[in-house]
C-alpha cells in the first residue's frame, strides 16, 4: 500500500507542484488548502504524515500541529517555512513538528526527509525493510547504534542510564534524575543516540545518518537546532551541561 500524505499549503502553485511531485514519487496524496481543512482531513482519514505550510490563513501550520499533539496524535509532521531564524524554527519543534524544510526548497529534499521520518514510524516487515517510497533503509526507531559506552548501562525492560539521565525505550519516557523530560519523537532519538555512545564524539554526518537517513550537507542548521532545543530541556541550574559541542566535528554526551 502507498503511504498517505496530507499536504496542506495555501500558495496554489506550490500545492499543485508538490501534490504531483509527491505523487510520482508514489504517495498518496490528499491536498488542501489551509489549516480548517487540515484539521477536518486529519480527523476524517488520519494519514501516514502530514507536509504543512507554517503561514497560512486562519488556522496556521503551527496550530494545526498543537492541536493534533494535544489530541494525542502522534502522526510525524513535516513543516514547510519561510522563515529562516532560528528562533523560528524553535516555535515549530515547540508546536510538535518533528523536521522542517525552509523554502525556496529542493524536492528531492522533502522526498529524504519524509522518507526518514516514515522510517522511523513505520511497523518493519520480516524481511527488515519498510515499505515507503523511495530508498528504504532499516527503522530509525531500531537503528543500530556505534556501541554502548562504558557509561552507559541497558536493562532487560529496555531502560538505558547514562550520566545521570534515564530512557524508558518502550514507553519513550526521559528523566534527568527525578525529573521527566517532555521530548518529541526526533529529540528522543537524539539523545537515545548520543547516551547509547556516552563519551564518543559524533560527527555531523554519523548522526544525520542515524536520526535522519540524509545527511543534508555542511549548510544545514537542523541538527543545530535540535540540539541547542534538547539543551534546554536537560540542563538545569548548577548542573553540569551534558551534550558538548566539539567544532568542526559533532557533538558528545558527557558529564564533566
Amino acid at each position: 500500500m502507498p503511504q498517505t500524505v496530507l499536504l496542506a499549503e495555501d500558495d496554489r502553485a506550490i500545492r499543485h507542484a508538490l501534490e504531483r511531485a509527491l505523487t510520482l514519487e508514489g504517495y498518496q496524496v490528499t491536498a488542501v488548502a489551509d489549516g480548517v481543512e487540515a484539521l477536518a482531513q486529519a480527523h476524517r482519514t488520519p494519514p501516514d504524515v502530514l507536509l504543512l505550510d507554517v503561514m497560512m490563513p486562519g488556522i496556521d501550520g503551527l496550530q494545526v500541529c498543537r492541536v493534533l499533539r494535544a489530541e494525542g496524535d502522534r502522526t510525524p509532521i513535516l513543516m514547510l517555512t519561510a522563515l529562516v531564524e532560528t528562533a523560528d524554527r524553535i516555535a515549530g519543534l515547540d508546536a510538535g513538528a518533528d523536521d522542517y524544510v525552509v523554502k525556496p526548497f529542493d524536492v528531492e529534499e522533502v522526498f529524504a526527509r519524509l522518507r526518514a521520518l516514515l522510517r522511523r514510524t513505520s511497523p518493519v516487515p520480516a524481511n527488515g525493510i519498510p515499505g515507503t517510497p523511495g530508498t528504504s533503509t532499516t527503522s530509525g526507531a531500531s537503528m543500530d547504534v556505534l556501541r554502548e559506552g562504558p557509561q552507559t548501562t541497558a536493562s532487560a525492560d529496555k531502560q538505558i542510564t547514562a550520566a545521570g539521565l534515564r530512557m524508558d525505550l518502550q514507553a519513550r519516557r526521559v528523566w534527568r534524575g527525578e525529573r521527566e523530560l517532555e521530548l518529541t519523537r526526533t529529540e528522543f532519538e537524539l539523545l537515545e543516540l548520543l547516551v547509547r555512545n556516552t563519551g564518543i564524539v559524533l560527527d555531523h554526518s554519523t548522526i544525520y545518518d542515524r536520526i535522519w537517513g540524509y545527511d543534508f550537507g555542511p549548510g544545514s542548521k537542523n541538527l543545530a537546532v535540535y540540539v541547542g532545543y534538547l539543551r534546554r530541556k536537560l540542563d538545569e541550574p548548577g548542573a553540569p551541561q551534558l551534550i558538548h559541542t566539539v567544532r568542526g566535528v559533532g557533538y558528545v554526551l558527557r558529564e564533566d
